[in-house]
């Protein structure tokens, strides 16, 4: 089995994508809580998302599981350009076209929906069993619609993926499920 972790809850009032936005306190004691379930999964790896809050999610994780973490950019969450890391109010101001994108309209030099779920239908080669992928709610969401072959749209929270939430995959059954 796979398993996905998206990392703990961050500041929502900056922009997400690549940006260095660090865990909040509640992100610390949420992946705190649901490192205890993953303790009890047979986990040979932890490979974790290159972004800052995947990144301590990780190492919140492998504390917890007493085993090193490896980062690889392919886990990275939508790439929203410009509007990267600054305050949601700012973004809004100097972008406001970003914010009504269709799925195939890119971010100011970032990528479009369609772009970002053809990069993680490249990337699922990467992914092994038994190993725990600490990443993001759009990377986690392009592998619900990937599986179901559907093609994206701007729905982001149909599939439960939440703050430190946990999800199990299977390629070869096509079938990935929220399990924490």
């Amino acid at each position: 089995m796979i398993y996905l972790l998206r990392h703990g809850e961050d500041d929502e009032n900056y922009v997400g994508g690549w940006s260095d936005v660090q865990l909040t306190n509640k992100g610390i004691e949420q992946v705190e809580e649901v490192s205890k379930f993953i303790k009890n999964l047979q986990i040979s790896k932890v490979i974790s998302s290159d972004i800052m809050r995947a990144k301590e999610t990780a190492f919140i994780v492998s504390k917890h599981l007493k085993m090193p973490v490896q980062f690889k950019p392919f886990l990275r969450e939508l790439d929203k350009g410009l509007v990267t890391g600054m305050k949601v109010s700012e973004a809004k101001s100097k972008y406001p076209s970003a914010f009504k994108l269709g799925v195939a309209e890119r971010y100011p030099n970032g990528e479009s929906m369609i772009e970002f779920y053809q990069r993680v239908k490249e990337s699922m080669v990467y992914l092994e069993n038994d190993n725990l992928y600490v990443t993001h709610r759009g990377y986690i969401n392009m592998l619900y619609f990937i599986l179901s072959d559907r093609l994206p749209d701007l729905d982001k929270k149909q599939f439960g993926v939440e703050h430190a939430s946990l999800h199990e995959l299977d390629i070869q059954k096509k079938s990935i499920r929220r399990i924490k």
